[in-house]
């Protein structure tokens, strides 16, 4: 650990301690602004469970053993997260902590070893191939031995009957329209041809949730500017059980299916990891780092 002036030419004058933390995949840097101004920074494994649960944890717990000079003996004592979790031992005290930032490579470190949530695609009857079709990003367009690109995030898909148009292409009349709404995003005209079937979806997504599939990514076409359907799927898999579920008109709401589709995915596969994450990191202090 050392200590230096600040380089920031604002300091917080609120008599706390204010922390900027990067969680690497080896190490773990702090960066710890003191009541006094003065600035000081150390280093850690990320990973040392023989010593600490957390490493972004036990770099607040140290910082603020040593420098909160008016704490009592034993204040800032090292936790294990199981001791807090069972009440056995109170969680650290957040009174004298003015903010915490903290960067991670958790979702980068998951993505990469393929590690993040079992996840399911939910999209339009006919479109289940699309994300792995892709576009035609490829370093050679006109290489017809291209291979396929990195795989999927999810382990299953589910194709449901629904279908809206855009009224900006056609005014329906060659189609059963069942009713034409306004968006509210983009001004467009939205002709529904066919509506969710709730109950039949909620029979199809039972399988997964059987399977451990927790996680849903929902991604129908022109949900960018009627995002009814997708809200409507989302409400149906939350009260399932789903215990997160990504919609691509509220993750990414842009036109082109595929990008909208892979970010939805990307969300549904790391955000509980993420969760998981700072759920633990929060579970170590009381009340006040929430």
């Amino acid at each position: 650990m050392s200590t230096a002036d600040p380089h920031s030419k604002s300091v917080p004058d609120d008599g706390k301690f204010h922390f900027s933390i990067d969680r690497g995949g080896t190490f773990t840097d702090i960066h710890a602004i003191l009541p006094s101004g003065s600035v000081v920074v150390s280093k850690l494994l990320s990973v040392d469970p023989a010593n600490y649960d957390d490493a972004p944890t036990e770099g607040i717990r140290r910082v603020l053993d040593a420098h909160h000079v008016s704490a009592a003996t034993g204040t800032y004592a090292r936790r294990r997260r199981d001791e807090v979790a069972s009440g056995a031992t109170p969680p650290l005290p957040t009174n004298m902590v003015g903010s915490v930032r903290m960067g991670t490579t958790v979702a980068t470190n998951a993505l990469l070893e393929r590690n993040g949530c079992r996840a399911a695609l939910l999209t339009n009857v006919g479109f289940g191939d699309l994300l792995e079709i892709g576009n035609q990003s490829r370093p050679n367009i006109f290489d017809l031995s291209c291979a396929g690109g990195g795989g999927v995030l999810y382990e299953r898909v589910v194709e449901v009957e629904e279908r809206v148009m855009l009224g900006t292409f056609t005014d329906g009349s060659t189609k059963t329209v069942l009713e034409t709404r306004t968006s509210a995003f983009t001004g467009e005209a939205i002709h529904v041809l066919r509506r969710p079937d709730l109950p039949a979806i909620k029979t199809t997504l039972a399988p997964l949730l059987a399977a451990g599939i927790k996680s849903l990514a929902i991604v129908l076409m022109h949900a960018h500017a009627f995002p009814d359907h997708e809200n409507a799927i989302a409400d149906l898999a939350t009260s399932m059980g789903f215990t997160h579920v990504s919609s691509s008109s509220a993750v990414m709401p842009m036109v082109r299916m595929v990008g909208r589709g892979h970010t939805a995915c990307a969300s549904a596969y790391l955000t509980p990891v993420i969760t998981d994450y700072l759920g633990g990191f929060l579970g170590g202090f009381d009340d006040g780092m929430r």
